[in-house]
């Protein structure tokens, strides 16, 4: 791990970054500057501004996403305020371009409230066809996106949210295949309420109503606690017969452990009491919750994590950019719950034959970007 991160300091250094703007036609004769700029731009400027639904048709709007963050929730590592997160915004940039050609700006924001976040989105929202939010601290990441998306009419998506979501969906609908079992009759542990941990809960909820237990630093979220935010109660909605206690209550019986945690959450002796062959997502990052050859030997039939050196990783990349470049292709106001679902039994439906070490294709797998953005209309 060490050598990575000294490779990563060394690459970016000598690249000074990741991306780069590039010219769609060369700017080399007078002629096309007379086109391009003024005096003829002059008159694309006026027939938009008379035409504005026709915009997209003349600028990059077709095409164009904001990378937006503000630093308070960067990967695993915190609040690393808005220049620790220009890294990472260039990198999801990055990630757009490689896998869906989309033309992603990376913003960092120096304002930390949801009224000043929301205000600064709407403000530049003109300038893209669509808004990715990335690495905002809960509980204000839920405000800001709801926000956002009432109040403007291009897609608005949280990444962190919603990519994991739709990941974690695909792989346990593979999941279930190698170990036999319904995920609607299945009882999930979700160790982690912030952000990713609440919109997996969502979306699971959406396809299959199973039982989920939440299990938050104090313990299972239950109704007799007096310490919930509005987030976490809801989360209330989707357990049935919780009782207090702690996670290796919450985890005996159960057949699928997600965590958006905290490395390390997860022992042997824990997974020893789940049900019969248990599903265990270990997604903190880079250190997981337990590691797979553990929780193997304690007897998970399948075993997923957020790790690119272990089988299985869950990674946004599969989802979010199949998802924006259908948005903006199909001109999609909204991204729904609906749209979120039919890419994980899309990405889901890339592996032919599920295995105990094959449930996730790879991000690199030809068509899939492709084959998503088909399916958001």
């Amino acid at each position: 791990m060490d050598d990575v991160k000294q490779q990563a300091l060394a690459q970016h250094k000598k690249l000074r970054g990741k991306i780069e703007i590039t010219l769609k036609d060369q700017l080399d004769d007078p002629e096309k500057l007379k086109l391009y700029y003024t005096p003829g731009v002059g008159a694309v400027s006026s027939y938009v501004a008379e035409h504005p639904s026709e915009a997209r048709e003349y600028t990059w709007l077709n095409n164009s996403v904001a990378v937006v963050s503000d630093g308070t929730a960067v990967l695993g590592l915190g609040n690393l305020g808005p220049l620790g997160a220009l890294p990472v915004m260039e990198g999801k940039a990055m990630l757009f371009k490689q896998f869906a050609g989309i033309d992603a700006v990376p913003i960092v924001l120096n304002v930390h409230t949801a009224d000043e976040i929301v205000a600064t989105v709407k403000a530049i929202a003109p300038s893209f066809g669509a808004i990715n939010l990335e690495d905002i601290a809960a509980p204000i990441c839920f405000e800001v996106e709801e926000r956002l998306k009432s109040e403007l009419t291009i897609p608005i998506m949280h990444d962190d949210q919603h990519g994991t979501a739709v990941v974690v969906l695909a792989g346990l609908i593979n999941s279930m295949k190698v170990v036999g079992k319904n995920l609607t009759d299945c009882k999930i542990v979700l160790v982690g309420a912030g952000a990713a941990g609440v919109a997996v809960a969502k979306l699971l909820y959406k396809y299959a109503q199973p039982q989920i237990v939440a299990v938050d630093s104090k313990g299972i979220i239950e109704a007799s606690r007096d310490n919930l935010n509005d987030e976490k109660k809801m989360l209330l909605e989707f357990a049935h017969d919780v009782h207090p206690g702690q996670l290796a209550d919450a985890v005996k019986d159960a057949d699928i452990f997600i965590g958006v945690s905290q490395p390390g959450l997860l022992t042997a002796e824990m997974v020893k009491t789940m049900a019969t062959k248990p599903v265990i997502f270990a997604l903190a990052n880079p250190v997981p919750e337990i590691y797979p050859d553990e929780a193997i030997s304690a007897g998970a039939a399948v075993v997923a994590t957020g790790r690119s050196d272990f089988p299985n990783q869950v990674n946004n990349a599969l989802a979010f950019p199949g998802i924006f470049r259908g948005a903006l292709d199909n001109q999609v106001e909204k991204i729904t719950d609906e749209h979120k679902i039919a890419a994980a039994e899309t990405i889901a439906s890339f592996i032919e034959t599920p295995s105990p070490d094959e449930i996730i294709p790879s991000i690199f797998a030809e068509g899939l970007t492709q084959t998503i953005a088909e399916i958001i209309t």
